[in-house]
C-alpha cells in the first residue's frame, strides 16, 4: 500500500517496514484482545429538520442533558450558514437552545467539547462566499458557553486559511488538527495541502505541535487518545487513492507512524469504549465506488489492530450524509448524524447496544 513518504529501493522498503512494525506495536498497546463485535440498533429517529439544509452534527452529554449541534443553511455549500444548538433531557424530545451567526460568514462543521473548567466549547469553520458558491476565504472560529444557551460571539483562531476540524481534550490540554488548502476545492490543481497538530489550554491560543507528513490533500482529522497517552489520528484524503490514513504517535506527538485504511473517510469520528474497543462513525463510500451511482450511507465500524475498519451497521441514510457525533452513555452508543435519504437533509439520532 502507498504511504505518505513511500520511495523506491531497498532503503525505502526498510523504512516502510519499520514504520509498519512500529504502528503495530503502538496499536497493540491501545487495543483489547480480539473478539467478535456486534451491534443492535435500539432506536433511530429524526430529531430536527427545521432548516432548509441541516447537516454536520456533533453530540455531547453535559449537565445531565443531551446537546446536539449542526449547521442550518440553504444548501451543502454556499450561503451564510448558522450554527444551531438543540438540547434534550431524554434524547427523544428536543428543543432549540441557540442559533449562532456571523454576518457574511458561513459558519459550518461545529464541534462540541467540555472544557476542564466546565464550560462548553464550540469550534467551527467560518467560510466566506459573499452570495456565491465560490470559496473566497476561511478561518476557524470558537465560542464558549456556561449554560448551552448563551454563547460568546464567534472568535477567530489560528490564521487565515486554517481549518481546525475537531479538538480532543486530554487533561488540561486540547489537541486538534488543522488543515490548510487552496480555495479552488478538492479537485482543483495546485500544491499539496498542509496538515498540522495544535494544542491549547484555553481554546483561543494555539501552539503548533507538529506538521504531519500526509499526502493526498489531507483535511478532516479526528484525534483520540489511548489510556497510555498514545495519540491516534484518522485523516481524510482527497487524492492519491482517497483512502483514509491512520496515524499513531507517543507523547510529545512529534514522531508519527502511518497506515492506509481500507475505507475512504468522510466526516469521520471515533470513540474508545470502556472495554477498550474503538468504534468509528464514517461516511460509507463502498456503495458508490467504483459504480459512481446511488448514494453513500453513514456507518459504524470497528477499528482493528491492523488499522482496518469492519462495518457493524449502516444506518438508514443516503446521499448527503455522515458527520456523526459519538457519546457512550448508560451502556449505549449514542450517534447523531445527518442524511438526505428521506428527501430533506435532516438530523437523526441513533442508540446502539454493542456486544
Amino acid at each position: 500500500m502507498p504511504t505518505p513518504d513511500s520511495g523506491i529501493g531497498n532503503n525505502a522498503c526498510l523504512r516502510r517496514w519499520r514504520r509498519g512494525s512500529l504502528l503495530v506495536l503502538l496499536l497493540i498497546t491501545a487495543w483489547p484482545a480480539l473478539r467478535a463485535t456486534t451491534v443492535e440498533v435500539v432506536d433511530n429517529r429524526k430529531i430536527w429538520d427545521a432548516g432548509a439544509h441541516n447537516a454536520f452534527t456533533d453530540l455531547v452529554r453535559w449537565h445531565d442533558r443531551w446537546w446536539c449541534t449542526f449547521r442550518e443553511a440553504d444548501d451543502h455549500v454556499g450561503g451564510d450558514g448558522a450554527i444551531r444548538v438543540i438540547t434534550s433531557a431524554d434524547g427523544a424530545k428536543w428543543e432549540p437552545a441557540a442559533r449562532l451567526t456571523e454576518k457574511d460568514v458561513d459558519l459550518r462543521d461545529p464541534k462540541l467539547t467540555v472544557m476542564p473548567d466546565g464550560r462548553l466549547m464550540l469550534n467551527c469553520g467560518g467560510s466566506i462566499y459573499l452570495g456565491t458558491k465560490q470559496l473566497k476565504g476561511r478561518r476557524s472560529r470558537v465560542m464558549f458557553s456556561g449554560d448551552g444557551r448563551t454563547w460568546t460571539a464567534p472568535q477567530k483562531i489560528l490564521t487565515e486559511g486554517d481549518w481546525l476540524w475537531r479538538v480532543t481534550w486530554r487533561g488540561d490540554t486540547a489537541y486538534g488538527a488543522a488543515y490548510r488548502s487552496g480555495l479552488g476545492g478538492s479537485a482543483a490543481p495546485g500544491p499539496e495541502w498542509e496538515l498540522s497538530i495544535y494544542r491549547t489550554k484555553d481554546g483561543v491560543n494555539f501552539e503548533r505541535v507538529k506538521d504531519l507528513e500526509v499526502r493526498g490533500r489531507p483535511n478532516e482529522t479526528t484525534l483520540g487518545f489511548a489510556p497510555n497517552g498514545d495519540m491516534i489520528a484518522l485523516v481524510r484524503r482527497e487524492t492519491d487513492g482517497f483512502m483514509g490514513h491512520i496515524g499513531t504517535a507517543k507523547p510529545p506527538y512529534t514522531t508519527w507512524s502511518w497506515q492506509e485504511s481500507n475505507h475512504r473517510f468522510g466526516g469521520q469520528n471515533f470513540i474508545r469504549l470502556p472495554d477498550g474497543r474503538w468504534l468509528v462513525g464514517n461516511r460509507d463510500y463502498t456503495k458508490i465506488v467504483p459504480q459512481k451511482k446511488g448514494g453513500a450511507s453513514t456507518m459504524i465500524a470497528e477499528l482493528g489492530q491492523d488499522g482496518k475498519l469492519t462495518t457493524l451497521v449502516n444506518f438508514p441514510s443516503g446521499g448527503d450524509t455522515s458527520y456523526p457525533g459519538l457519546v457512550w452513555h448508560d451502556g449505549l452508543l449514542w450517534v447523531s448524524y445527518y442524511s438526505s435519504h428521506e428527501g430533506k437533509t435532516s438530523i437523526y439520532l441513533a442508540q446502539l447496544k454493542v456486544r
